[in-house]
């Protein structure tokens, strides 16, 4: 074993005849550990949650968008069919769904919203989305073609107040030219079910009804608005947008849900960036609470130091041994914190219900927020950064009371040994 390694251990373990001065380095020592891995388990924690908090909502958010869509000039699509057959045989598209949409207005008895709708084939719209998993009255195979029925959001209906079973009317914007003038373009449709998916946005906003209704009622003939693709991996997204607009002809737009939904998803980003920095302030307040542990320390080992330097150690070696010593409080902090923030962010379920019971509060209301546990996704990477930056944080911390101590005299230090 290196003498500096050596010595800088048995500087940290060490019982000197002054016990008040040690007792108290102790103390500072174990606050800058405890403190530090206070604060490592909090970043791995918090970032956990976040991660948690985006993967849930990504999958509320694809569970009604598509990964890729593919849609028509004007809105308009011709043979859709031939556009899904050759966009299916990229290997990372899973599936495929013709779509209709359009904008209008729904009425029901004093009650009127307005509303995005979505024509859909039942049967092909399953495999890309998940809303016929988040039915909560009906079933989306009820949706048939000539019948004119209408699944709509849960927030929608209940502001129409209409229920499965009721008859809704759907105007649409294009109007029908007449002698008497443009008049509106309506239908009535027959409630078929509801869905919530847990997104405001389309819970509140969202009507679906059969493409070949939709066609009628809009006026596209055999034309749809485009085509949406599910793929094996989301996050190949935008490779496969820019392969298939590589491969696909005709006067075509191509989009991913990065570029969809941009906005939300860097909000989220930027936030868990700063969520980043602010916690890092704490690993950062306890790193440099070493500063002052190993000034002290250096103060109170200066008889120590004089002694290595008179047995023919050099300045570096004087560096390293208070070093060893700053980094193993670094260390030891860092290592607590990775193991019980990992510990809290892969129980998270157990402890924040047991945390509710206890304080008799509830975190998450149902009538608030429409994910009322706390999700947590640990990843690796967050770990290892969190791990790197605090132990770089300690190290960075043992430079000026290391080269203090280097810089001690010998003289000066046993002249009143």
């Amino acid at each position: 074993m290196r003498y500096e390694l050596f010595v800088g251990l048995r500087f940290t373990r060490a019982r000197k005849r002054n016990s008040g001065r040690n007792h108290f380095i102790s103390f500072i020592s174990l606050v800058s550990m405890l403190g530090i891995a206070l604060g490592v388990a909090a970043l791995i924690v918090v970032l956990s949650v976040m991660n948690g908090f985006q993967k849930e909502v990504r999958a509320r958010i694809l569970g009604v968008a598509s990964h890729v869509q593919i849609t028509g000039a004007d809105n308009r699509l011709a043979d859709w069919q031939a556009v899904a057959k050759e966009a299916g045989v990229h290997p990372q598209v899973v599936a495929a769904a013709p779509f209709v949409n359009a904008q209008g207005m729904l009425l029901f008895g004093a009650a009127v919203r307005g509303a995005v709708v979505r024509g859909i084939v039942p049967q092909l719209e399953e495999k890309v989305a998940d809303i016929g998993r988040n039915m909560v009255a009906g079933k989306l195979e009820a949706l048939a073609p000539g019948e004119f029925g209408i699944v709509l959001g849960a927030e929608l209906a209940r502001a129409l107040g209409a229920i499965p079973g009721d008859k809704v009317t759907l105007i649409a914007p294009q109007g029908l030219v007449t002698p008497a003038g443009i008049l509106p373009r309506l239908k009535q449709f027959t409630v078929a079910g509801l869905f919530e998916v847990g997104m405001f946005e389309y819970d509140s906003g969202l009507a679906l009804i059969h493409v070949q209704d939709a066609q009628k009622l809009y006026g596209m003939a055999e034309n749809v608005s485009g085509v949406r693709l599910k793929l094996q991996d989301l996050f190949q997204s935008r490779a496969v947008a820019r392969d298939l607009m590589a491969r696909l002809r005709g006067d075509i737009y191509i989009s991913d849900w990065t570029r969809s939904h941009a906005n939300f998803f860097r909000a989220v980003q930027i936030e868990k960036t700063m969520m980043f920095i602010i916690l890092l302030l704490i690993v950062a307040v306890a790193a440099f609470n070493i500063v002052s542990t190993l000034v002290m320390a250096v103060t109170d080992k200066q008889p120590d130091i004089a002694i290595l330097r008179t047995l023919g150690a050099s300045p570096g070696g004087i560096m390293q041994i208070f070093i060893v010593q700053g980094a193993l409080i670094g260390v030891i902090g860092m290592l607590l914190g990775v193991a019980g923030g990992i510990a809290l962010a892969v129980n998270i379920d157990v402890v924040v219900p047991f945390l509710e019971r206890l304080l008799n509060i509830r975190f998450l209301s149902r009538e608030v927020y429409y994910i009322t546990e706390l999700p947590s996704d640990l990843q690796r990477g967050d770990v290892i950064v969190i791990a790197l930056v605090s132990l770089a944080l300690s190290l960075l911390a043992t430079i000026y009371p290391s080269w203090r101590a280097s810089r001690v005299n010998p003289a000066e230090a046993l002249r009143y040994e």
